[in-house]
């Protein structure tokens, strides 16, 4: 498979191909990186893009890894998702997809820590994990 391109069916569990390509979401407490304290980068399953750096990541208490800072430069992107409601009844979250595939990977709020005040809420599901050693 080359590098930016999507992951056929056949090579993701169910889960990851539910959020990845029908923009589903992972139930919260469920995913495998959440818990995750390793020095590393997260990735994109899909295409293997490098999207977040450990050193980011924090607990949000949301059920979901958290990061508030998306450090590598180009490899994330935001649009409007107006089929996900806010807890305030809006529709008008930005969902994080990947530039290099189009994958889709979580949200991201402005409700996040300083410096940023953003919080990037990932699907384990979409993500793998390099560790630094």
């Amino acid at each position: 498979m080359n590098r930016g391109s999507k992951k056929n069916k056949e090579s993701l569990t169910d889960q990851q191909y539910q959020v990845t390509q029908n923009k589903g979401t992972e139930p919260p407490f469920s995913g495998k990186y959440l818990d995750n304290h390793k020095n590393g980068t997260y990735l994109c399953i899909c295409c293997g893009s490098g999207l977040f750096s450990s050193e980011h990541k924090y607990d949000s208490g949301t059920g979901w890894p958290s990061f508030w800072q998306a450090p590598e430069a180009g490899n994330i992107e935001t649009q409007r998702d107006k089929n996900y409601v806010l807890s305030d009844g809006s529709s008008d979250a930005l969902e994080v997809i990947c530039s290099q595939c189009k994958s889709h990977l979580g949200h991201v709020f402005e409700d996040g820590p300083k410096p940023s005040g953003l919080r990037y809420c990932i699907n384990s599901a979409a993500l793998d994990f390099e560790e630094i050693k």
